[in-house]
């Protein structure tokens, strides 16, 4: 029997990596998007010389690898050049993603991504759990978490899709706003549900 995806998706902060690795130590499969993007850019990897050869060389570091923060600051600035990184990217992330899945274990297995609504990854699964957390909050964790400032976390929470917008795609919502104790709990009793589910569905 091929298991069931569901989809994991919050906003930056929102503490779905936490709620991840509980899934991951009930058992079930956690294949992740932000880790595919990084083995689809490795040095040798054909994602990795078109981006060079795009951008030019300031992209690479000494070392061949990819230097994301370089990259960062042009497809911040530039949003036809950020559309043109995904159309290479999002393919081959899809591609990847798609083959860990193909060979997870059942009854389910789970895809987190970020981006998950808006590149369209989530249709790729039959379910979809949405990790929410007050946006006060979400600021203050992502603030302490990657030394940002308030700005910052607020430019990158405005370029993910609206809290309305990942809630409306939700089958089930984990408000991830005390601590990791409850999360356990509560993930928990998720997975005893989705084990229950039959692709996905009650």
């Amino acid at each position: 029997m091929k298991p069931w995806t569901l989809g994991l998706t919050g906003g930056i902060g929102s503490g779905k990596s936490a709620v991840a690795a509980q899934f991951a130590a009930l058992g079930v499969d956690v294949v992740d998007a932000d880790q595919a993007a990084r083995w689809v850019v490795e040095p040798g990897r054909p994602a990795l010389a078109a981006i060079a050869e795009h951008f030019g060389e300031q992209v690479l570091q000494a070392d061949g690898q990819l230097n994301r923060s370089a990259l960062r600051e042009l497809i911040f600035q530039a949003p036809a050049e950020r559309g043109w990184l995904e159309r290479l990217l999002h393919p081959l992330i899809a591609a990847e993603t798609a083959q860990f899945l193909a060979n997870a274990k059942p009854p389910y297995a789970i895809m987190v991504s970020p981006l998950l609504i808006e590149s369209g990854q989530y249709k790729l699964t039959q379910r979809i759990l949405v990790v929410d957390v007050p946006e006060q909050l979400q600021i203050e964790r992502t603030m302490q978490r990657d030394r940002l400032s308030a700005e910052q976390v607020q430019a990158i929470m405005a370029a993910q899709a609206t809290r309305e917008t990942r809630l409306s795609h939700a089958n089930d919502i984990l408000v991830n706003d005390r601590d990791l104790a409850w999360v356990e709990r509560e993930v928990e009793r998720l997975h005893t549900f989705y084990l229950t589910l039959n692709g996905g569905r009650p």
